[in-house]
C-alpha cells in the first residue's frame, strides 16, 4: 500500500536529516512516522510525503526508504488559491504513484490542490483540524462594535484589520468547503467536526480518528503543592477567537475574592512587555531581549488596543504577564506550575493545548463551544462555561480556586480520559485500519 501524506509542515526526520530546524507543532505525525519506517504494524505501507519547503524545490529526497517532495507555497497569504500548486502535485503523483493521500487539514490553498489533482475521492483521506467556514462565522467573537471596525496603524500598514482577518478566513473557508465536496473520506475527532463536515458532503466515510500529543505532556503530573497560588495559565490570546478578553473581562470579579490572583498568557504577545523570567529559559535565549525596534505604539493592532483598555479599565497592572512562545518543554513547566488552565475561545474544534493540560491532569476550565463537550466531560474532567460568558467564567475559576480537592479531583479525571483519548498505540493502529478499510 502506497500512501502520500500531504502535510503543513516538514516533518522532524527530514528537517534532522538536512540539518534544518524543525518544529514539534504535529509531534503525532513523527510518532505514526518512525512506526511506519520501522515497520511495526504498519500493513506494509510505502511512505511518500510532500510538504512546503521554498529551499527543497521540487527535488526529491530519500530518507528512511521514504520519499520526501517539496512544493512551494506562500504561507503568508492562505487564503490565496494557487491553481500551479495542482501541476505540482501531478508531478508528485506521477513519480510516487500513491494508492491513497492522506491530507492533513483544510487551512491551505495546497490542501485543496492536492485533492483537485489526485481526483480519486474513494482514496483520498482529508484530516480535520480546525474548520475556517466556522471560525469565520465568530471571528470577533463578541468584540463591540467600535473595536471590531476599528484600525491602527499597524492594521493599516500590515493590511490586516479585523475586518481583513474575517475576510480572509472566509476566502479560506472557500477553498475548505471545496476540498471537503471533493474527498470521499475524513478524519475527525469531534461530535462537531462530525456534524459540519457531513453537512457539507454527506456522502463522505467519516472515520473517527483521535489524535496523539507531544511525547513530553505523557510525562509527570500537576499537583497542587507545586503550583503558584491562584495561577491562571491561557496558552494564546494573540486574536479574537481565543478569547483572551473574556478572561480579562472576568479578571477583576476573580481578584474580588482572590486579590493575589494572576494570569499568564503564552504565545504571541499583541500588547509587549514578554516576562520570560516566568518559565526556564534556554541558554541559547538568555541573551536575546526580544524587544522590537519599534514602539508598542506604533505596532499595536485594534485587538490589542483594546485588551490594553481592559487591563486599565479592570486595574490588572501586574497581574496579566505575558510568556511570549514556548517551547513544548516551557509549556509543560507553566502549565504544572498554574493551579487551572484556561480555554475561553468563542469556538474551537479540540485545542492541542486543552489535551495536553488534561494530560498533565491540570485542573481545567472550558468555553462550552464547539468540539470541546466531546474532549471534556463537564462537571466530571473539568468546569464549562457558556461561551463568551465571563460571568460564568469568573464563577467557574473561583469555584477551581475555592474548592481544591476536587479541582484536584477534576485533574486526575482529565487525566485518565486523556491518557485513552491520546493513546499513540491505539490512534496509529485506528490510522492503519482506516487505511486498509479504503484499500478493501
Amino acid at each position: 500500500m502506497r500512501v502520500l501524506w500531504v502535510c503543513n509542515i516538514m516533518l522532524p526526520a527530514f528537517a534532522k536529516a538536512n540539518g534544518l530546524p524543525w518544529s514539534e507543532r504535529e509531534g503525532w505525525l513523527s510518532g505514526a512516522y518512525d512506526k511506519i519506517v520501522s515497520g511495526k504494524k504498519a500493513g506494509n505501507i510505502i511512505l511518500g510525503v510532500a510538504f512546503p519547503s521554498g529551499d527543497m524545490g521540487k527535488a526529491k529526497k530519500e530518507i528512511d526508504n521514504v520519499s520526501f517532495y517539496g512544493f512551494k507555497e506562500n504561507l503568508d497569504m492562505p487564503e490565496v488559491y494557487d491553481e500551479g500548486l495542482e501541476d505540482r502535485f501531478k508531478e508528485i503523483y506521477e513519480d510516487f504513484k500513491p494508492d491513497i493521500v492522506h491530507v492533513f487539514g483544510t487551512e491551505f490553498p495546497h490542501n485543496l490542490a492536492a485533492i483537485k489533482a489526485f481526483n480519486r475521492p474513494s482514496r483520498t483521506l482529508l484530516g480535520i483540524q480546525g474548520l475556517c467556514s466556522e471560525i469565520a462565522r465568530v471571528y470577533m467573537a463578541n468584540l463591540p462594535e467600535s473595536v471590531s471596525q476599528a484600525t491602527t496603524f499597524r492594521d493599516r500598514y500590515k493590511n490586516d484589520s479585523l475586518i481583513q482577518q474575517k475576510e480572509k478566513f472566509e476566502k479560506r473557508a472557500e477553498n475548505e468547503i471545496m476540498a471537503i465536496k471533493l474527498t470521499g473520506n475524513i478524519t475527525g475527532r469531534t461530535d462537531f467536526d462530525k456534524e459540519i463536515t457531513s453537512g457539507i458532503n454527506p456522502k463522505a466515510v467519516y472515520h473517527k480518528m483521535n489524535e496523539t500529543m507531544r511525547p513530553t505532556f505523557y510525562v509527570n503530573a500537576w499537583r497542587s503543592v507545586n503550583t503558584v497560588p491562584h495561577s491562571i495559565f491561557l496558552s494564546q490570546g494573540d486574536y479574537p477567537l481565543k478569547g483572551f478578553h473574556f478572561m480579562l473581562e472576568a479578571m477583576p470579579e476573580i481578584l474580588k475574592e482572590y486579590p493575589d490572583t494572576k494570569l499568564y498568557v503564552a504565545g504571541n504577545s499583541v500588547i509587549g512587555k514578554i516576562r520570560r523570567k516566568t518559565v526556564t529559559i534556554p541558554d541559547e535565549q538568555k541573551n536575546a531581549s526580544g524587544k522590537s525596534k519599534y514602539p508598542l505604539a506604533i505596532r499595536i493592532s485594534a485587538y490589542g488596543k483594546y485588551l490594553k483598555k481592559l487591563i486599565r479599565r479592570g486595574k490588572l497592572g501586574g497581574k496579566v504577564v505575558m510568556l511570549g512562545k514556548l517551547s513544548a518543554e516551557q509549556m509543560k513547566e507553566q502549565l504544572l506550575k498554574c493551579n487551572v488552565f484556561v480555554c475561553p475561545s468563542i469556538l474551537e474544534n479540540s485545542p492541542n493545548s486543552m489535551a495536553e493540560a488534561m494530560l498533565l491532569g491540570v485542573p481545567t476550565v472550558a468555553a462550552e463551544t464547539g468540539g470541546i463537550p466531546s474532549m471534556l466531560e463537564k462537571n466530571v474532567d473539568g468546569l464549562l462555561f457558556e461561551p463568551g460568558n465571563s460571568e460564568e467564567l469568573a464563577k467557574c475559576v473561583k469555584q477551581m480556586f475555592r474548592e481544591p480537592v476536587i479541582a484536584a479531583v477534576y485533574g486526575d479525571n482529565a487525566r485518565k480520559h486523556a491518557m485513552l483519548t491520546h493513546d499513540a498505540s491505539e490512534n496509529y493502529k485506528r490510522l492503519i485500519e482506516i487505511y486498509k478499510t479504503m484499500m478493501a
